[in-house]
Order: C-alpha cells, then structure tokens, then sequence
C-alpha cells in the first residue's frame, strides 16, 4: 500500500513538473457579429452617444482653406448659405448608427482592427456663426495589454473622414475635431477586463487557486479577433 502511494506521488509530480514547463494559455474569440449585436443594444437603450468639442483645439481655419475663397469652402462644409446670426450652436459630435449606408462597426480585416464611425455635428467657427457637418470616418484601433491594470485596451486613430456633399473640403479640419474627441473622451478605450478570466479551482481545505494573467497578445483575423491570454 505504501509503494503504491508513493508512486502516485511521483507520478503527480512528475505530471506538475511537465505542466510547469509548458505555456499555460487561453484563447478568447471575438467576432464581428458580438461587436455589432453590442452596438444595436446602446442605440436600443440610450440616446445616441454625444461628445462636446467646445474645448478641442481645431488648428487654425487658413489651414482648412488654403486654396479655396473662404466663404465658398465653408458654404461648401456647411452644405448651405452660411448664417452669422444663428444664436447657439451645440459644439457636439453625435455618433450615429448609420450614415448614408455607413453603420457605425468593428471590423476585422487585413490584420488590422477597422472602425468605421457615423457622424453628425456643430461646430462655430470664426466670421460665419454655426456649421453643421455630417458623414462618416474612418479609424484604426491599436491593441495593447496593460499588465498593471490587467486590462485589453484599444486606441482609436482617425486617418480619413467623409463629409456629405463636400468634395472632400472641410474634411481634415473634421478628423482634427473628431481625433481630439477621441483622445480626450475614449482614449484608451478599455476592451476587456482579463482578469475576470480567472478560473477559481476550489482546494478542500485549503481556499482556491486562481488564475492570473501575465500578458496577452491578439491576433486579427477577417472577421475575427483572438486574444491569447
């Protein structure tokens, strides 16, 4: 009885040391389908996400209009006469499900994390009064893992914006107001709590061994987004 009793013991300790030696990981999928029943769910309970712009810095307005008769470019981005009358104007950036068959999403593809983003906004800009802007941008997300925080965080980068009706004029001035929304009211955009992965394994007598994650890497596939933890 006793032989047999320490061969268990060696057996299990030789079974842990070969277990230690190997790379312990978890594979969580993500697919765009999540991300898009996600989205439907906030436009379905809550008014559409809205972010003040009163405060970000836009450069300077002959940036925008170098090439073009001032008043003929911000009638263009207006998409109308201008109005140096109009009393208030809401300095917001509303994002809106859809624009003009554009859906706000996450996308995968080419190995890279894609967001296109619907927009619609009001901006005062000098001599003119009150702009209204609407369209849809492009933006890539980065991935990081903060090991501190024990988090999967995302930074949004805006490299293209679509306005409606503008031939493209206005549109660097809109990414500027857009990217400054983004870093001063998402940026970093928290994806996921990795330490709610934890497996408790119960120990008779003893509390529970937990596990912890010590990195994490992603892999984007069309589609698809595996984090490896």
């Amino acid at each position: 009885m006793i032989s047999k009793a320490f061969a268990i013991v060696l057996t299990l300790i030789f079974t842990a040391g070969v277990a230690a030696a190997q790379k312990a990981e978890v594979t969580v999928v993500l697919n765009e389908q999540f991300f898009d029943a996600f989205v439907d769910s906030v436009y379905q309970n809550f008014d559409p996400p809205q972010f003040n712009i009163a405060g970000i810095e836009t450069a300077r307005a002959g940036d925008e209009i170098a090439g073009y008769p001032l008043f003929q470019d911000l009638k263009a981005l207006n998409g109308g006469p201008t109005n140096t009358a109009e009393p208030s104007c809401s300095e917001s950036i509303t994002v809106l499900r859809e624009m003009r068959g554009v859906r706000t999403a996450v996308k995968f593809r080419n190995g890279r994390v894609y967001m296109p983003i619907a927009f619609s906004g009001e901006h005062a800009l000098p001599i003119i009064g009150c702009v209204q802007f609407a369209g849809w941008a492009e933006a890539n997300i980065d991935l990081q893992f903060d090991a501190e925080s024990q988090r999967l965080l995302g930074r949004a980068n805006v490299f293209n914006v679509n306005l409606n009706g503008t031939a493209g004029i206005g549109g660097s001035l809109i990414a500027r107001m857009l990217q400054g929304t983004l870093d001063s009211k998402l940026n970093p955009i928290p994806l996921m709590n990795l330490d709610k992965l934890n497996i408790g394994v119960p120990v008779p007598s003893s509390g529970s061994l937990r596990m912890i994650p010590t990195d994490a890497k992603t892999e984007v596939q069309n589609g698809s987004l595996n984090v490896i933890v």
